[in-house]
């Protein structure tokens, strides 16, 4: 597949240049960094297994769809078509954006999962949350609040050098939507979490912080700054 000769800096593009021209390169599916059964018992392998090899999946194939018919529109000046197919593009792509940081964002305690952020992302919680326990609490719940589906992020501001919680609905993305740098995302759709917390979100987005890989958040800080 064309996509496993596109350099890893630029291999979440759909485009890449080949001998002077633009070729489109297929979005895959990312393989996860850990089992799916890595995550028990705080997600279970039937969850993990269904929400990155189905779900995940449907996200990819989705987008790929509209982005393949696109350049036709373009070229034939179909804007009503191209107009049409924006919609397809934010979800899907939406969705494999924040599935694709969600993964990284998560680790077993084995690999680092879980405990407490160290360095300027802890300086960056107490700074604006007060402590690390109050920034879970208003996380928790901004997060469970979400009608419908969604995701809680946090993220940073470049303009102000802060970080900030955010919710986005559906699969928005939060760089796209809010101009936040995404550094902690964590999904509320249903399917990431129903067969193991049912209905009730608030026991899933309390667990959840057993497995959160804070190594990977402060990467993603420092590569924000």
């Amino acid at each position: 597949m064309l996509s496993r000769f596109i350099p890893a800096a630029t291999r979440g593009l759909s485009t890449a240049r080949v001998a002077g021209r633009c070729v489109r390169a297929a979005h895959t599916l990312p393989d996860l960094p850990y089992d799916y059964n890595a995550l028990e018992p705080t997600i279970s392998a039937e969850i993990m297994t269904l929400h990155h090899s189905k779900h995940h999946q449907t996200y990819v194939n989705g987008l790929n769809a509209a982005e393949e018919q696109l350049p036709e529109a373009v070229a034939n000046g179909d804007v009503t078509k191209i107009i049409a197919l924006q919609g397809a593009i934010k979800f899907n792509g939406g969705g494999h954006l924040n599935h694709s940081i969600f993964w990284q964002n998560l680790a077993p305690p084995s690999q680092g999962g879980g405990g407490e952020p160290e360095g300027d992302v802890l300086t960056a919680i107490n700074a604006e949350f007060g402590s690390f326990e109050n920034f879970k609490t208003t996380f928790s719940a901004k997060t469970a609040a979400i009608q419908g589906s969604g995701w809680g992020w946090l993220g940073y501001n470049k303009g102000t050098g802060r970080v900030e919680i955010a919710t986005c609905a559906n699969q928005d993305p939060l760089e796209a939507t809010t101009g936040l740098v995404p550094l902690l995302g964590i999904d509320v759709w249903e399917h990431a979490y129903y067969i193991d917390y049912k209905n009730v979100r608030p026991n899933y987005l309390s667990a959840i912080w057993d497995i959160v890989n804070w190594g990977d958040v402060s990467k993603r800080l420092a590569d924000a700054k």
